[in-house]
């Protein structure tokens, strides 16, 4: 069942221990970050989603939610499955592409497929909770926002779903970028030149002189699948609210924004409305990233508050990032799962990837494969280098099958142990990540594809012959099975 909002969520989370209520004074400025921080790296089993129920100094007397996706099994519960493989499970029943084999078959799989669709268009409604006050005027200040940590260049949003149309389309696109506050009623909009946002930007550019504004809504909170499927990377043109449907089992109501001809949530906690303006940049940042170093201030565009709505008791949600493992490592844990049948969609040889948060996404993308020819390898580091985001993938390292790619110690050992630096490493260049600090250029570098799969008499280049892997004969391993009691070892 889909939750209907945010607070649906947080109930699921308390009745099963997983939110704590703190109800002593705390401050948005680094003392939130700094709990949380250390809540979501306990390894004792006390990382909990947190409810701080008093923000020090500050009006509007609105708690903050942070953590609500910071374990795997409550980003699992947030998009309606038990474990983040039923994702995988999820998505690669419903693209199956077996040919029906009989008429009724194909008119039982229309069905099925049809069924499957019927809830991502969203549902238009003309009232949502999400307006049940206006704000007069519109004050970003009133907003319990979070400064991070102590070299970022002010207050951030950090957990939106940031709401804008393609200029000439008119095709909504929904992303997950920080924004920075300027001031009472300026947000500094941190879209990346790679992403949907920026596309509508340049869109806008091109119409010229007479250059429009581009309406933008920044929805905060609601079902926490319509939160997620803001980062989820997804081909230019598909909307983010149909994935969402199709998570909830559920179409996502829409309402009509109060000063923009835009549609959000009706369910969200807060939204602030708005315009960019795709001639206008101001300097934006530092802010302390996922990466675990502060990104560089840079200039980015600016966005123009023109209305704040939210609930009578509107919930302020929130996250931080930084040196992993935080909680957004799970979200995009929760991504490489759902999106890895469409990867064998188009690589069939792919067994199993893993994005390990220790490279922040985009620095280490590790994936088994089935190796049945010579140059596979590489054709899978190519092929992945060319699907959408993954272009931004500074190292890919590919594994043989039976390599389990989420255990860093097995692909460690593999990797030592079979490829030689001068024959199995490939290094390309080509676009890389805003928040790469490392590359040679701001968005250019260096990547590194490394071979670590077992060579064999078919691969090119010189190899010696390859040893038989040490493995002890079956009938010892369950002789020693049945005896095992006997030895005192139990």
């Amino acid at each position: 069942m889909p939750y209907r909002d945010l607070r649906e969520f947080l109930a699921r989370l308390e009745k099963n221990k997983q939110l704590k209520r703190i109800a002593a004074p705390v401050s948005q400025d680094l003392e939130i970050t700094e709990i949380a921080n250390r809540v979501m790296k306990d390894a004792r089993e006390q990382n909990v989603a947190l409810l701080f129920e008093n923000v020090r100094d500050h009006a509007s007397r609105m708690p903050i939610v942070i953590g609500l996706f910071g374990t795997e099994e409550r980003m699992a519960w947030a998009l309606g499955v038990d474990q983040l493989d039923d994702l995988n499970t999820k998505l690669s029943e419903f693209i199956s592409m077996d040919m029906p084999r009989g008429l009724l078959e194909k008119a039982q799989r229309g069905l099925e497929m049809l069924n499957g669709l019927r809830h991502t268009e969203p549902r238009y409604v003309t009232r949502g909770a999400c307006q049940e006050i206006v704000m007069d005027p519109p004050n970003l200040n009133a907003l319990p926002i979070l400064k991070c940590w102590q070299h970022d260049g002010g207050r951030y949003i950090t957990l939106p779903s940031v709401f804008s149309r393609d200029p000439k389309t008119g095709k909504r696109n929904v992303g997950m970028y920080r924004l920075q506050v300027f001031d009472e009623q300026t947000l500094g909009m941190h879209w990346q030149r790679h992403k949907g946002g920026a596309e509508h930007q340049r869109v806008a550019q091109d119409v010229g002189a007479a250059s429009p504004k581009i309406p933008v809504a920044v929805a905060l909170g609601g079902d926490p699948a319509i939160i997620w499927a803001g980062s989820a990377p997804l081909p230019p043109d598909i909307d983010e609210m149909m994935l969402a449907g199709w998570l909830r089992g559920k179409s996502v109501d829409l309402v009509k924004c109060v000063s923009q001809p835009i549609e959000v949530p009706a369910d969200a906690e807060i939204v602030i409305e708005g315009y960019v303006d795709p001639r206008e940049q101001k300097l934006e940042g530092p802010f302390g990233d996922h990466t675990g170093y502060y990104s560089n201030a840079d200039y980015y565009p600016v966005m123009h508050v023109t209305a704040i709505t939210h609930r009578r008791d509107a919930i302020y949600p929130t996250t931080i990032v930084g040196k992993p493992p935080m909680e957004d490592a799970w979200m995009g844990k929760a991504t490489e799962r759902l999106f890895l049948p469409l990867i064998k969609m188009f690589q069939s040889e792919v067994v199993d990837i893993n994005m390990p948060p220790e490279g922040a996404f985009h620095n280490l993308v590790i994936v088994s494969i089935k190796k049945r020819y010579p140059g596979q390898p590489r054709k899978v580091m190519y092929g992945l280098w060319g699907m959408g985001l993954m272009m931004l993938t500074k190292t890919i390292v590919v594994v043989d099958e039976d390599v389990n790619v989420h255990n860093l110690s097995q692909v460690a050992f593999e990797v030592l142990a079979n490829y030689d630096p001068l024959r199995d490493v490939q290094i390309v260049s080509g676009p890389t990540d805003d928040l790469d600090h490392a590359s040679l250029e701001k968005n250019f570098g260096g990547k590194l594809g490394i071979d670590a799969t077992r060579k064999t008499e078919r691969d090119p280049g010189p190899h010696q012959k390859w040893p038989q892997e040490i493995e002890m004969s079956s009938d010892i391993r369950a002789l020693v099975d049945s005896r095992w009691k006997e030895y005192g070892l139990q």
